[in-house]
């Protein structure tokens, strides 16, 4: 009886063994807790800093130089450094749109297709040769599109239809092949998500396998592909060197897609590095950085919309 009374009273060293043990986790978790807050406050700060920065240089335009926002948005001519100095952004805006928009239009089929193929009809291929190749393509320097699209695109344009081969056409059909592998990639994981019941109780009611995928599988998993479209619109709106190369960079609106044309990417690469800083010039490229930024954030905004209602 003795001994089991022993038995029972509590050790005098497990408290110090138990304190051994808590000690060690509680440090851990305290720097970790420590460690992932200073870096989300980095990327809060880094984000504040970058928007505060282009948009105080930005807005420069308007209250230092005196620039009107609808005359930069709507104005056809560009002409920083003349005798009347005009600060026309629209033919930039146009051509940034247009570009993306019709890459997207290109892209998008092509994407969804791939995915299908890889998903739906020979997964066991699909995985093996052209998730591989879609993953390297997106691996590319964009200086290698354009250098591609100056060799082959442009000359390609050139001799079926009428013009020297660069503008609207040329741009929008490299950035298709830029944004490419975003939209197959994110339709690929869509498709690749979908409840295993589902195809299966297609078929359970007679529905063939392509009448399962576009009544079934394509519109259950269209928010998801729509938004690896808008991540696509969003990356073609943002490159410039590809564009820069292959578009012909005239500050007018074309009258048509074998025209030149310029967007806002290439007009600030092109001519930030022969502005003075402060200068009306520079500011207003700072500008059209913060329609840029504008527009970033637009997207960003539509990708999450699109997002919730995937999620519903």
């Amino acid at each position: 009886m003795e001994r089991q009374a022993a038995n029972n009273q509590p050790s005098s060293t497990q408290p110090s063994s138990t304190r051994k043990l808590v000690q060690p986790h509680i440090l851990e978790e305290w720097v970790g807790k420590v460690y992932t807050t200073i870096c989300i406050l980095l990327l809060v700060v880094t984000i504040v800093a970058i928007v505060f920065f282009v948009s105080s240089r930005g807005l420069t335009t308007f209250f230092v130089n005196g620039v009107s926002l609808g005359g930069l948005l709507t104005g056809m001519k560009w002409d920083p450094e003349g005798d009347i100095k005009l600060f026309g952004a629209l033919p930039f805006i146009f051509g940034s749109f247009s570009t993306s928009i019709l890459a997207a239009v290109i892209a998008a089929p092509l994407g969804v297709c791939a995915a299908i193929f890889m998903t739906q009809i020979m997964p066991g291929i699909g995985r093996r040769v052209l998730q591989p190749v879609v993953e390297l393509l997106a691996g590319i320097p964009s200086v290698v599109f354009g250098f591609v699209g100056l060799s082959v695109v442009v000359p390609l344009l050139r001799d079926i239809f009428p013009g020297q081969g660069i503008g609207i056409a040329a741009g929008s059909i490299v950035l298709s092949i830029m944004i490419l592998p975003t939209i197959t990639t994110i339709a690929t994981d869509a498709l690749a998500g979908l409840p295993f019941g589902l195809k299966e109780g297609s078929y359970a009611l007679g529905a063939t396998r392509w009448q399962t995928i576009y009544r079934i599988v394509v519109p259950t998993t269209l928010p998801a592909i729509l938004t690896g479209v808008v991540l696509g619109m969003s990356r073609a709106f943002g490159e410039a060197l590809a564009v820069q190369m292959v578009i012909g960079n005239a500050p007018h609106i074309p009258h048509s897609l074998f025209e030149s044309a310029s967007t806002l990417t290439s007009v600030i690469t092109l001519d930030m590095g022969n502005t003075v800083s402060g200068s009306a010039h520079n500011n207003a490229l700072w500008s059209l950085a913060m329609i840029l930024l504008a527009m970033t954030f637009v997207f960003v905004f539509i990708v999450r919309f699109l997002e919730r209602r995937n999620k519903r």
